[in-house]
């Protein structure tokens, strides 16, 4: 069996969340650093590996009327990146609304300043996950 590894692109931090050997629920997340896209990519390649991921989600940010800006060409460009390093099949999911999802979350959490500045993007992760989860399921 082969995990799912989501990811939330980010210019200075990237969310990684893996989900567990059967593919039903997020098994962990992290964040690493993406100012360097060549070390973002070489660590979610580690990461990969170490996980035994066989396929990855990246999270594409879409305007609220579906349309596509800068970002979503961003992330596009990252996903083909991660599909030449690691082989693996790279799917693109709508993540509208999920920072600002994991953003009410940490709150709700009091994660606050620096802690959350951490995590949001971890959590982030998580949802496109999560969500990618349960589209398979169905």
């Amino acid at each position: 069996m082969k995990r799912i590894m989501g990811i939330d692109y980010g210019d200075a931090r990237t969310g990684v969340a893996v989900s567990d050997l059967l593919c039903s629920i997020v098994g962990s997340a992290q964040v690493v650093p993406s100012r360097n896209t060549d070390k973002a990519v070489a660590d979610i390649v580690r990461i990969a590996g170490e996980n035994q991921v066989g396929e990855i989600v990246v999270g594409l940010p879409r305007n609220m009327d579906g349309t596509e800006g800068p970002r979503a060409e961003l992330c596009r460009a990252f996903a083909q990146r991660l599909r030449e390093a690691t082989g693996l099949p790279v799917e693109l999911w709508d993540e509208r609304r999920t920072t600002v999802e994991a953003h009410n979350i940490l709150s709700q959490h009091n994660y606050h300043g620096q802690k959350r500045k951490n995590t949001v993007d971890a959590v982030a992760a998580s949802l496109i996950l999560e969500g990618y989860l349960a589209y398979k399921k169905r």
